[in-house]
C-alpha cells in the first residue's frame, strides 16, 4: 500500500462554461489527490457558466471516496483572477493547487511532480507546457519581465502549487491586485518552474466575455507593474512643455524682426506660458499618481526569502 502525504492538500479549479472538458479534468485532479494524499479537498470556482458545466461537477464529486469536492458559485462574471481569489480564501490546506482553467494538456503526474519540487524548498511552483507561447503572450511577457525586473520571469502556466506560507504573505499585501501571478513573483519567496511534454486534449474555447477580460487585465497589469504608462505620460508632458518654450520663442522672434497682427505676441505668449504652467502641474501629479500605485499596489515593508536557526554550543 503507498504511503500517503499527510500534508493536506487543497485544489482550486476555475470553472467558466467548461462543460466540454470539466468531467475529465476534475476526475484526473479527484485521482490524483485521492491516491496520494489523506486529506484533500477541491473547491470548484463557478465564474457564473451559463452551461452545464456546475450540474457535472456536481454529478462527479459523488464519485469522490476520501477528497471534499465544493463549489463556489459567483454572483456574476468576475473573472479569473477575483475567482481565484475567493476559492483561495475559501481554501485550508497546507497546500493549494490552483488551475486557471480547465486545459487537459498535461499528465496526471505532472501534478505530484510539481508537488514534490516544493518539498525541495519552494514555496511556489508553476508547471508550463514545453510548446511555444502565442504571439501575443510571448510579447506580454517579454514586456512585462523587461520593465519590471522580478527575479522570477513569468511566463504561460497552466497550474502551480502554493505553500501556506505564501498564502498567509499574499494575505497581508493588497488583495485588490489584479494579477495575482505578479503578486506571486513579488512576493519574495523560493519559486520554481517545470516544463512538461503536452499531451493530448481538448482546448478550451474562451468566450467573448473572458477574451475581454483578459485583453483589458493585460492593459492593467501593464500600468500598475511595468510603469510603461507613467514613462509615457511623463515623456509626452515634457515634450509638451518643449513645444510651449519653442512658440514663445519663436513669437518672440517674429515680434522682434517682423510686424506681427496687433495682440499676436501677447496672445501667443499667454498661451504659451499657461500651456507650459498646465503640463509641468500635469508632471506633478502624474508623480503623485505613481507614487499612490507604489504604495498600494507594489511596495512591502519587507520581504525574506527563508530564515535559517543555527544551534548553538
Amino acid at each position: 500500500m503507498t504511503n500517503k502525504e499527510k500534508n493536506f492538500m487543497s485544489a482550486v479549479l476555475y470553472v467558466h462554461n467548461d462543460e466540454a472538458v470539466v468531467a475529465g479534468f476534475l476526475r484526473m485532479v479527484m485521482g490524483v489527490l485521492e491516491a496520494h494524499f489523506e486529506h484533500s479537498e477541491i473547491i470548484c470556482v463557478n465564474d457564473y457558466s451559463q452551461d452545464g458545466s456546475v450540474d457535472i461537477v456536481r454529478g462527479i464529486s459523488r464519485e469522490a471516496k476520501s477528497t471534499t469536492v465544493t463549489v463556489l458559485n459567483m454572483s456574476y462574471f468576475h473573472g479569473t483572477e477575483a475567482a481565484m481569489n475567493a476559492g483561495m480564501d475559501l481554501a485550508i490546506g497546507d497546500f493549494v493547487l490552483e488551475f486557471d482553467a480547465c486545459v487537459p494538456d498535461f499528465a496526471a503526474a505532472e501534478i505530484m511532480r510539481v508537488y514534490q519540487r516544493s518539498l525541495d524548498g519552494f514555496d511556489i511552483v508553476s508547471a508550463s507546457p514545453d510548446k511555444k507561447q502565442r504571439l501575443t503572450s510571448n510579447l506580454f511577457y517579454r514586456v512585462f519581465n523587461k520593465y519590471t525586473g522580478y527575479s522570477y520571469p513569468l511566463g504561460t502556466e497552466r497550474f502551480r502549487v502554493l505553500s501556506r506560507r505564501v498564502i498567509n504573505r499574499i494575505s497581508s499585501m493588497n488583495k485588490s491586485v489584479p494579477y495575482r501571478k505578479a503578486v506571486y513573483a513579488n512576493c519574495g519567496l523560493k519559486t520554481a518552474n517545470i516544463r512538461y511534454p503536452v499531451t493530448g486534449g481538448q482546448a478550451v474555447r474562451e468566450d467573448a466575455a473572458q477574451r475581454k477580460y483578459r485583453r483589458d487585465l493585460a492593459v492593467n497589469s501593464m500600468i500598475l507593474f511595468t510603469g510603461l504608462g507613467y514613462r509615457f505620460a511623463v515623456t509626452m508632458t515634457i515634450l509638451m512643455m518643449v513645444v510651449a518654450v519653442a512658440v514663445a520663442v519663436y513669437s518672440a522672434v517674429v515680434y522682434l524682426f517682423s510686424t506681427p497682427v496687433a495682440g499676436w505676441t501677447t496672445t501667443i505668449f499667454f498661451m504659451s506660458f499657461a500651456f507650459f504652467g498646465l503640463f509641468g502641474i500635469l508632471t506633478v501629479i502624474i508623480k503623485y499618481l505613481q507614487i499612490l500605485v507604489d504604495l498600494v499596489f507594489r511596495r512591502r515593508k519587507y520581504s525574506f526569502e527563508s530564515i535559517e536557526k543555527m544551534g548553538g554550543n
